[in-house]
Order: structure tokens, then C-alpha cells, then sequence
């Protein structure tokens, strides 16, 4: 099964789109194809064995539209401005083509006395009519293709309604050369021109705005530097920053930004990496740590070795999870697929039954001509269709500068509806690595310094913490002699001559160290809040006891708060104990908790919430893969490993869980967003349709005329575009 996400040419509509994805689904071989008219993009599944590429192409261009090989998002945006440009041109001469039809039909009627009689009158109206339909030419040649196809869309509608005003008028002309004057009082060549400039202007209003959604990619592909200076034989060498090979040296100067990711090899510097990840402020970088891409150096020289490059980038990564989530289709948006697919065919139904109505029940055939029209050119399923993929499309951008990552657009809609997050602790709630919190002995240095000299000798990481401790204290270590570990109690060894026990009480126990009341009351104070005791002996006497735990992260209080008052429940898994569990979920102030949990019990336990609502699941490591992958919307944050990271349908590019809230605050107004847009679609169609019909006129309404039709029309395109760019300004 092969996978492709393919630029998708002539789209101008919710019937186009709907068109291409009916066809391509049709496709023996296609699994799944979804077209998004926002991005003008198609997403398909197919097996590669028995269908081509070449199979697609045919098939979209048969029905009037074309298709690319492969998504060049900088070749698209500029082929788009190229574009937009092109139809601004158009525009502009069919208005001023539109300007003087409007002065020639109407000023008589205004009483603005012309130069010129009414045979040259009606052929300048004719020869200007033909210079905007030349200049809206793309209408018609679409429109009526697409109609020939059974695949009416919008530009049918223009350009049935406009040939058919157009040919109307033209008969008046022949009955003007016959010597029947009036007939002049019968001309809608004006008509035709205003509909034509209306829309184009619709059009370019809209195209110029939908670039706007596309801002949050263009940002991002602007972040990288062009060049990278980088060490080859000793001397520094200017190159194209996608010439930068894996293990390249590069050297970044202060106010410089860094041209691929990379492990700093040498030099200290504070790295502004606001841009890709959101965090306002400078992250300090010394020798191992890990740098990015499009980051800014902001105060010394850094070298550090290339490790990714090119397309394996956290920025390149971060693009094209957006422009997954852009490209794909919310569960929301197939309504408006259902019905833009035979909306077009039953406005002509309507249009019909409106002309024929009107004409037969004794009204002239010019008005029922213009009523007929009229529902045409009103009746534009666009803002249906934009409703969804645009709001998307603008949210995934914003989520991205505020480093929230969707993946898709269905993440986007499922968080809304999130009754339950679950926590995994380790790595999430926590650091994911245990630290010296509480040091219990009269003399602190010594403790942690004869602890430190045997634990140097551990892997553990009960061990690392210590010797991390003793480093943060400038102390210097003693030489240990006869180490040994303990399975299940601890560690000795033998300090400056004298034996050095650490580890727990049963340790203790068994070499009858006394272990007094004020001791085994810290104990228990270490194990209400979960803690990890270490006790120390040295020459056969408690010294002390060093508390080692994991602890939360410093946002994770308030992370969980804001949860709360957006009606969330949390819940906590863990493998630790129950009584270390609960002193974690205290602190965090998780409203319940599981301890003793196996990582292949949490996708169980998923499963067991999940029946009783909305759940969404917040993990980093391989063992929450799973569990992230049974939840309805799955979440890892910026730490996360790979497995995660593509196992979720969330990403957090920082490690900082107030991003869960911000997710869930920026789904709700999505979707609230959306909500509004389809609600003024559908209600500015069920609205405009009977009014364009001339039902108003029945009770002594006014009349809706093309011209108006076509300007309410456009804006009703523009306004759903600029409802969806408001998402900008979600804070």
C-alpha cells in the first residue's frame, strides 16, 4: 500500500473537490483518497502495484482537472502568487470592460444623454460583454467542461447563468437589426459583465485570504538559513545549507541561526529557540547538548556535530506534521462533502422549475430569465466547502506557532469532545530521572561526600543522582575500595578504611545498624511523598539519609488546574507503589490515580475510561505507544521517544504540559469556528435561493437581481475565510 499527497489543479469549489475525490475513489486500487479544497491537495492510498500514478492523472484529467507528482510547497506558493497576480490583471480589465457596459446600458435610463445611437449603442454593450467573458474565459471552459463530465461545480452555475443572459441579449440585438426597437429595453450584456467582475473579485478576495492560512508554513520554511558555515581540514568553509552532511563540524556565531540539528561539541551559548518551540526564553547550551535547526545563537561560538539534515530535522519534521494536519479531513467536513456533491445538480433543478414556474403562470420571459438566473450565481456551495478545511488550516498553522502539533485534522475535532486525560507519571508528570530532594544528617557535606565516593561506582540511577548531588557541591571524592552490590538492598564499599553501607532498611537490619525514632519517622515523612530513602552507614552507624525521588515538573500543578477548569477529570497511571502514587498525585493535584500499573495493563486500562467517555491519553516513552494508540486522541510531549511521537496524534514540541490545555482550548475555539462557518453557509444558502426564486416578490418583496446575486455570492466565500483567519488571534 503506497501513500501520496498530490497538488490537485482547477479546483475552485466544494463540488470540484468533491468531483475529484468521487472519481478517484471510484479507482480500482485506490484504498482512500481525500481531497482538501483549502490546501488544493489530495491525500491517496492505493496499491502501487496495480495502479500508476500516470492511472490517477488520467482519471482527474478527464473530468477537467489536472494533477502533479509530488507537493513542492515553495513551488506551489509561488505558482499560487503567479497566479492570484494573473487573476488581478483579469479583474482589473473586466471591471473597467463592466464600467462602460454599465454606463451604456444605464445612463439612458438615468438620463445621461450619450453620443451615439442605439444600433452602435447595442454593439459596444455586445463587443464589451465578449471582452469580460474573455477575461472570465476560465468559467466557461471549466464550468462546461466539468458539466459535460456529469461533474457540475460552481463555475457551471457562472457560466450557464452568464451564456444564458449573454444569448438572451444577443437575440434582442437581431431584433434591434430587424427594426424592433424596443428590444433595446432588453439587453442584460451589463448583467453579464457585473457577474463576471463580482465573482473574479470573489475569487481573488478569496485566494488572496486562503494565502493567508498558508502563512505558518511559509514562516517556518523561511526559519533555516540558506548557508552553514562548516570546518573542513581545519578552515571554514561557506556552503549550501542542503549540502550539510551527517558528522559535518559547524560553527555558529552569535546572531547567527543554526543551518541543521546537531550535538555541541564545543563552546557555551544561550540558543533562542522561541521560534520552533514557542518558549520565550533562551535555552543555555554546553558540550552534548542537543541543538536544532532554524534556532537563533544568540551570545558565544558554538561547534557542534550535524546529526540531522535536510528532510530528518525536528523543523522539517514540525512542517510536515502540519502539512499532514492541514492536508487531511475532519470527520466534520463530510457533511459538507454530502451535500456539496448534489448541490450543484439540484440548484439547476431549481433554476429550471424557477424559470418555468414564473413564465408559465403568465410572467414575461425576461423576468423569469433573470429569476432563473439568479438562483444560478447565488446559490455557490464555496463556503461550504471552506467552512472546515480553512479553519483547519489556519488552527494547525497557529497550533504549530504555539508548538502544538497535530497531526491530522480529526485530532483537532476528537479533543473537543475529551472528558478524561490520562497522565502517565514517569517522563510526563515527572523529570523521568530521580534527584536528591532531602539530605536528613548533621553534617550534609560528609554525607553526601562518602555516599558519593561508593555510588560513583553504580550505574543506578539512584547512584547517578548522588554523585550529580556531589558534583552540584564542588565536593572532592574519596577512593572506594571493595565494592560490592547487594541485590535488593544496596550497595558497600570501604572509604578512607572504614565500611561504607547504603541502601535500604533491610540492609540495615541485616548488619544491626540502629536505626532510632526520629529516623523511621523520616521514613515514613520520605514515603508519604514518595520519596525514596537512601540510608547511609559509615563504620557501622547511620551517618544519615538521603531522599531521592523523581519529581514533578514545575508546570505540572498548574497544567492540571487549567484542565480542571476546562471540566477535565484527570487521571494518573504508574508502576510505582500505591503510597508513592498517591504522594505524586497530591502534589500534582490529579483527581485519581492507578499504581502498580504494568505498561501492557495501561492500554487495557485506556480501553476500561474509554467506555465511559471522551479519552485522551498524555505519554513519552516506547511502553505508552500502545496506550496512546487506543486513546481517541493521543498525546506525547516534546521529549517523547520516536515511537511516541508517531504512535500519538498530538505532539507538544516542548516538554511543558500547560501545552494540553492550550490543545484543548485551541480545539474547542476551532471547533466553535468551524460551527459558525457552516451555520452562515447553510443559512445564506436556505436563504438566498428563495429570495434569488422571487418568492419576496409574492407578498410585495423586492426582486433579487443577478448582479446582486453574484455580489453576495462571492462575499459569502469571503466571509467564511475571514471568520476562519480570526484563529490568528487565539491566545
Amino acid at each position: 500500500m503506497e501513500q501520496k499527497k498530490v497538488a490537485i489543479g482547477g479546483m475552485t469549489c466544494a463540488s470540484c473537490s468533491s468531483a475529484v475525490e468521487r472519481t478517484l475513489n471510484k479507482l480500482d486500487g485506490v484504498k482512500l483518497a481525500q481531497v482538501n479544497l483549502a490546501t488544493e491537495s489530495a491525500t491517496i492510498e492505493y496499491e502501487g502495484d496495480g495502479l500508476s500514478l500516470e492511472d490517477i492523472k488520467k482519471a482527474v484529467s478527464k473530468i477537467g482537472y489536472s494533477i502533479l507528482d509530488e507537493i513542492d510547497e515553495e513551488k506551489r506558493m509561488k505558482q499560487k502568487a503567479e497566479e492570484l497576480i494573473n487573476l488581478r490583471h483579469r479583474l482589473i480589465v473586466s471591471s473597467i470592460f463592466t464600467v462602460f457596459l454599465l454606463v451604456l446600458a444605464m445612463g439612458p435610463m438615468l438620463g445621461l444623454r450619450l453620443p451615439i445611437g442605439m444600433v452602435t449603442n447595442s454593439l459596444l454593450q455586445l463587443i464589451l460583454a465578449i471582452g469580460t467573458m474573455i477575461c472570465g474565459s476560465a468559467f466557461f471552459t471549466k464550468g462546461f467542461l466539468s458539466l459535460s463530465k456529469r461533474e457540475p461545480n460552481m463555475d457551471s452555475l457562472v457560466a450557464i447563468g452568464t451564456t444564458a443572459s449573454f444569448l438572451y441579449s444577443l437575440w434582442g440585438i437581431f431584433q434591434i437589426f430587424a427594426g424592433n426597437h424596443e428590444a433595446a429595453h432588453h439587453l442584460y450584456f451589463e448583467g453579464v459583465g457585473t457577474i463576471l467582475s463580482l465573482v473574479m473579485l470573489g475569487r481573488y478576495l478569496e485566494n488572496r485570504s486562503k494565502g493567508k492560512t498558508g502563512e505558518a508554513i511559509a514562516k517556518l520554511m523561511e526559519l533555516a538559513p540558506a548557508t552553514a558555515t562548516v570546518l573542513r581540514e581545519g578552515k571554514q568553509v561557506v556552503l549550501d545549507a542542503n549540502e550539510v552532511q551527517v558528522d559535518d563540524i559547524i560553527m555558529v556565531k552569535p546572531g547567527e541561526k543554526l543551518p541543521v540539528d546537531g550535538v555541541v561539541l564545543s563552546g557555551a551559548s544561550a540558543i533562542d529557540e522561541s521560534l520552533l518551540t514557542g518558549e520565550s526564553m533562551p535555552v543555555d547550551k554546553s558540550m552534548g547538548s542537543n541543538v536544532f535547526a532554524a534556532t537563533l545563537n544568540t551570545t558565544g561560538t558554538l561547534q557542534y556535530r550535524a546529526s540531522k539534515v535536510g528532510s530528518d530535522t525536528a523543523l522539517a519534521n514540525i512542517i510536515e506534521l502540519v502539512q499532514q494536519a492541514q492536508g487531511s479531513k475532519a470527520p466534520i467536513a463530510r457533511i459538507a462533502d454530502k451535500i456539496s456533491g448534489v448541490f450543484v445538480p439540484i440548484v439547476m433543478g431549481i433554476s429550471v422549475v424557477t424559470f418555468l414556474a414564473w413564465y408559465l403562470t403568465g410572467t414575461t420571459f425576461d423576468t423569469a430569465i433573470i429569476r432563473a438566473v439568479s438562483v444560478l450565481v447565488i446559490a455557490c456551495p464555496c463556503s461550504l466547502g471552506l467552512a472546515t478545511p480553512i479553519a483547519i488550516m489556519v488552527s494547525s498553522g497557529k497550533g504549530a506557532k504555539l508548538g502544538i502539533l497535530f497531526r491530522h485534522a480529526a485530532a483537532i475535532e476528537q479533543f473537543k469532545g475529551v472528558q478524561t486525560v490520562i497522565f502517565d507519571k514517569t517522563g510526563t508528570l515527572t523529570e523521568g530521572r530521580p534527584v536528591v530532594t532531602d539530605l536528613l544528617a548533621k553534617d550534609r557535606d560528609s554525607l553526601v561526600r562518602i555516599a558519593a565516593s561508593v555510588e560513583a561506582n553504580s550505574e543506578h540511577p539512584l547512584s547517578k543522582a548522588v554523585v550529580s548531588k556531589a558534583e552540584e557541591m564542588k565536593l572532592i571524592l574519596a577512593e572506594t575500595e571493595g565494592f560490592k552490590a547487594i541485590v535488593g538492598k544496596g550497595i558497600e564499599g570501604t572509604v578512607e578504611g572504614k565500611q561504607v553501607r547504603i541502601g535500604n532498611l533491610s540492609m540495615m537490619t541485616d548488619n544491626t545498624i540502629e536505626i532510632g525514632k526520629e529516623e523511621n519517622k523520616q521514613l515514613d515523612d520520605l514515603a508519604d511523598q514518595g520519596k525514596t530513602p537512601l540510608l547511609v552507614a559509615f563504620d557501622g552507624k547511620l551517618l544519615g539519609i538521603i531522599g531521592v525521588a523523581d519529581t514533578i515538573r514545575k508546570e505540572t500543578a498548574e497544567a492540571i488546574r487549567l484542565l480542571k477548569n476546562e471540566g477535565i477529570r484527570t487521571v494518573m497511571l504508574t508502576g510505582d507503589n500505591e503510597r508513592t502514587a498517591k504522594a505524586i498525585a497530591k502534589q500534582a493535584g490529579i483527581d485519581e490515580f492507578l499504581a502498580g500499573q504494568l505498561p501492557d495493563q495501561k492500554e487495557s486500562t485506556v480501553s476500561e475510561y474509554a467506555k465511559k467517555g471522551h479519552v485522551a491519553m498524555v505519554g513519552d516513552g516506547i511502553n505508552d505507544a500502545p496506550a496512546l494508540a487506543k486513546a481517541e486522541v493521543g498525546i506525547a510531549v516534546g521529549s517523547a521517544t520516536d515511537v511516541a511521537r508517531e504512535t500519538a496524534d498530538i505532539v507538544l514540541v516542548r516538554n511543558n504540559l500547560k501545552d494540553v490545555a492550550k490543545a484543548f482550548q485551541l480545539s474547542r475555539a476551532t471547533m466553535r469556528n468551524i460551527h459558525q462557518n457552516l451555520f452562515w453557509a447553510f443559512f445564506y444558502n436556505i436563504l438566498g435561493i428563495p429570495v434569488a426564486m422571487g418568492l419576496l416578490t409574492l407578498f410585495g418583496g423586492p426582486q433579487l437581481s443577478p448582479m446582486i446575486a453574484a455580489f453576495a455570492m462571492s462575499m459569502s466565500s469571503v466571509c467564511v475565510v475571514l471568520n476562519a483567519l480570526r484563529l490568528n488571534r487565539f491566545t
